[in-house]
């Protein structure tokens, strides 16, 4: 087999893996290997395109992935839940600063107080007061 389809099979199961988990972190292996693949066709040592594709996929890790987060961010707004903030919802579990859920359309979504050393327990209304991601903050109402 040429070392270049080698790189190639890597990047291809890389972007697999980023379709299945969408992390941007096996993105920057497919880069890698799609990169390492290019090079491989004029240098053809094993060893050497190992490294080469290992330090473009700590760069890549380094600066690239950054910069997709924050395009994904921009993409996406920067509170893409924001239509849930002042929405009433009930707690599911008993909520705290580290742990808890609420139920809002239905659906489950990690929640935690604003207040550190506040305790919500299961059952009670809560107002959404802020998002970070996929956990929405709550203060008792």
């Amino acid at each position: 087999m040429e070392l270049w389809m080698l790189f190639v099979i890597i990047a291809v199961i890389a972007s697999v893996l980023e379709i299945i988990v969408p992390t941007l972190f096996c993105i920057n292996f497919a880069f890698a290997g799609i990169i390492t693949a290019v090079i491989s066709i004029f240098w053809g040592n094993l060893s050497e395109l190992i490294l080469v594709f290992l330090a473009i996929s700590l760069l890549s890790i380094l600066f690239i992935k950054p910069l997709l987060t924050n395009l994904l961010k921009k993409e996406q707004g920067a509170d893409f839940n924001s239509e849930y903030i002042g929405k009433i919802v009930k707690t599911i579990e008993p909520v705290s600063a580290t742990k808890g859920a609420v139920t809002i359309y239905d659906e489950r979504w990690e929640a935690r107080t604003v207040d550190a050393c506040e305790e919500i327990p299961e059952g009670c209304d809560v107002k959404i007061v802020k998002n970070d991601s996929l956990v929405l903050f709550v203060e008792k109402v």
